[in-house]
Protein backbone atom coordinates (compact mmCIF):
# COMPACT_ATOMS: atom_id res chain seq x y z
CA UNK A 1 0.00 0.00 0.00
CA UNK A 2 1.40 3.51 -1.14
CA UNK A 3 0.59 6.70 0.88
CA UNK A 4 1.54 10.06 -0.14
CA UNK A 5 0.74 13.44 1.36
CA UNK A 6 1.01 15.37 -1.72
CA UNK A 7 -1.25 16.46 -4.90
CA UNK A 8 0.11 13.88 -6.84
CA UNK A 9 0.69 10.08 -7.38
CA UNK A 10 2.68 9.75 -10.24
CA UNK A 11 1.76 12.86 -12.48
CA UNK A 12 -2.27 11.95 -11.03
CA UNK A 13 -3.16 15.49 -9.45
CA UNK A 14 -6.33 16.48 -7.74
CA UNK A 15 -7.42 20.66 -8.55
CA UNK A 16 -7.86 22.55 -5.56
CA UNK A 17 -11.55 23.08 -6.68
CA UNK A 18 -11.99 19.09 -6.57
CA UNK A 19 -10.56 18.85 -3.10
CA UNK A 20 -13.18 21.58 -1.80
CA UNK A 21 -15.95 19.54 -3.54
CA UNK A 22 -14.91 16.92 -1.85
CA UNK A 23 -14.37 18.17 1.39
CA UNK A 24 -18.06 19.35 1.24
CA UNK A 25 -19.15 15.87 -0.03
CA UNK A 26 -17.39 14.00 2.98
CA UNK A 27 -18.11 16.03 5.31
CA UNK A 28 -21.39 14.29 6.53
CA UNK A 29 -19.84 10.88 5.80
CA UNK A 30 -18.08 8.98 8.71
CA UNK A 31 -14.27 10.13 9.54
CA UNK A 32 -11.99 8.36 7.16
CA UNK A 33 -14.08 8.24 4.51
CA UNK A 34 -12.37 9.16 0.59
CA UNK A 35 -12.56 9.57 -2.38
CA UNK A 36 -12.16 6.28 -4.81
CA UNK A 37 -11.54 6.83 -8.73
CA UNK A 38 -11.60 3.97 -10.92
CA UNK A 39 -11.53 3.31 -14.86
CA UNK A 40 -13.66 0.20 -16.33
CA UNK A 41 -14.49 -0.80 -19.77
CA UNK A 42 -17.57 0.59 -21.06
CA UNK A 43 -19.19 4.03 -22.03
CA UNK A 44 -19.48 5.00 -25.27
CA UNK A 45 -15.73 5.73 -26.31
CA UNK A 46 -14.54 2.49 -24.54
CA UNK A 47 -13.04 3.21 -20.99
CA UNK A 48 -15.45 5.30 -18.02
CA UNK A 49 -14.53 6.87 -15.06
CA UNK A 50 -16.16 5.96 -11.71
CA UNK A 51 -16.30 8.27 -8.76
CA UNK A 52 -17.16 6.80 -5.49
CA UNK A 53 -16.69 7.14 -1.87
CA UNK A 54 -15.11 4.50 0.06
CA UNK A 55 -13.92 3.68 3.50
CA UNK A 56 -11.37 0.98 3.20
CA UNK A 57 -8.16 0.60 1.19
CA UNK A 58 -7.30 -2.68 -0.49
CA UNK A 59 -3.38 -3.60 -0.45
CA UNK A 60 -3.74 -2.92 -4.02
CA UNK A 61 -4.99 1.03 -3.93
CA UNK A 62 -2.52 3.71 -3.99
CA UNK A 63 -3.49 7.16 -2.43
CA UNK A 64 -2.65 10.86 -2.59
CA UNK A 65 -3.76 13.46 -0.40
CA UNK A 66 -4.86 17.24 -0.73
CA UNK A 67 -6.17 20.12 1.55
CA UNK A 68 -7.52 17.08 4.04
CA UNK A 69 -8.90 15.02 1.64
CA UNK A 70 -7.41 11.37 0.45
CA UNK A 71 -8.31 9.83 -3.23
CA UNK A 72 -7.53 6.60 -3.89
CA UNK A 73 -6.79 4.68 -6.86
CA UNK A 74 -5.94 1.01 -7.79
CA UNK A 75 -2.72 0.46 -9.99
CA UNK A 76 -4.68 -0.59 -13.12
CA UNK A 77 -6.87 2.20 -12.99
CA UNK A 78 -3.67 4.17 -12.20
CA UNK A 79 -2.01 3.23 -15.60
CA UNK A 80 -5.17 4.74 -17.68
CA UNK A 81 -4.93 8.35 -15.37
CA UNK A 82 -0.99 8.91 -15.25
CA UNK A 83 -0.57 12.52 -15.96
CA UNK A 84 -4.66 13.19 -14.93
CA UNK A 85 -6.30 15.92 -13.14
CA UNK A 86 -9.55 15.41 -11.25
CA UNK A 87 -11.17 18.64 -11.58
CA UNK A 88 -14.79 19.59 -10.31
CA UNK A 89 -16.20 21.63 -12.85
CA UNK A 90 -19.25 23.91 -12.16
CA UNK A 91 -20.81 25.69 -15.54
CA UNK A 92 -23.68 26.28 -17.64
CA UNK A 93 -23.88 22.15 -18.56
CA UNK A 94 -24.13 21.09 -14.78
CA UNK A 95 -21.91 20.76 -11.94
CA UNK A 96 -19.47 17.08 -11.91
CA UNK A 97 -16.05 16.09 -11.42
CA UNK A 98 -13.95 16.00 -14.38
CA UNK A 99 -10.67 14.39 -15.31
CA UNK A 100 -8.80 16.18 -17.60
CA UNK A 101 -6.68 12.77 -19.11
CA UNK A 102 -4.05 13.89 -21.44
CA UNK A 103 -4.16 9.80 -22.49
CA UNK A 104 -7.25 10.29 -23.77
CA UNK A 105 -7.50 10.12 -28.05
CA UNK A 106 -11.33 10.73 -27.77
CA UNK A 107 -13.70 11.20 -24.59
CA UNK A 108 -17.55 11.47 -25.42
CA UNK A 109 -19.64 14.85 -24.55
CA UNK A 110 -20.27 14.55 -20.98
CA UNK A 111 -16.64 13.65 -20.13
CA UNK A 112 -17.19 10.71 -18.69
CA UNK A 113 -15.97 7.74 -20.99
CA UNK A 114 -12.80 8.08 -23.10
CA UNK A 115 -10.64 5.75 -25.35
CA UNK A 116 -7.13 5.35 -25.51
Amino acid sequence: MSEMHSPTLQGLTISESGARQITKLISGEPQGTMLRVTVSGGGCSGFQYAFAFDDTKTEDDLSFSRDGVTVIIDAISLEYLQGSEIDYVDDLIGAAFRIHNPNATASCGCGTSFAV
